[in-house]
């Protein structure tokens, strides 16, 4: 009996248990969780970038691939297209619309997808304007560029991808 007495009090320093963690310990791990947290932040920043170039490229490349569907098409003959057009589509619009060709409705696209940088509509250049003209002349729709100012991981800028 006289050994789990003196086990006890061994236990507890103070003649009393201890629960819970002293302000020291709380302090050490707060500090080690904020360390943490701010060298996963930078991380997850880039990776959202990265996420948003992603999308861009992609979208990108899918308006750009159903401009040169059409203008394919035009340049078969399959539709009537607007003199000085060049066989490009009028407006992104007409990609997803479609045309008529032998009673038929032929699409390019399913929808317009919205610009990942800007949250807008593209930016649009017809085969009369300049090639870094930020202004659409409106006479068909040669090739499509996001508005964005900012600049790429890569250090380009977004709007001349």
């Amino acid at each position: 009996m006289n050994q789990s007495i003196n086990m006890r009090k061994a236990r507890c320093a103070f003649g009393r248990q201890q629960h819970g963690f002293t302000l020291i310990e709380l302090i050490v791990a707060t500090a080690i969780l904020t360390i943490l947290v701010g060298a996963a932040f930078p991380l997850v920043r880039i990776t959202i970038y990265r996420e948003r170039e992603h999308e861009l490229r992609q979208d990108l490349w899918m308006i750009r691939d159903a401009i040169d569907r059409y203008k394919d098409a035009a340049d078969r003959g399959a539709f009537q297209i607007k003199v000085g057009s060049e066989g490009y589509p009028p407006d992104l619009d007409t990609l997803v619309t479609g045309v008529d060709v032998a009673g038929k409705k032929l699409k390019f696209l399913r929808k317009i997808p919205v610009d990942p940088m800007t949250k807008q509509q593209w930016g649009m250049r017809s085969m009369q304007d300049d090639k870094d003209s930020d202004s659409w002349g409106g006479q068909s729709v040669f090739d499509v560029y996001t508005k964005s100012d900012q600049t790429a991981l890569d250090g380009t800028k977004y709007k001349d991808w």
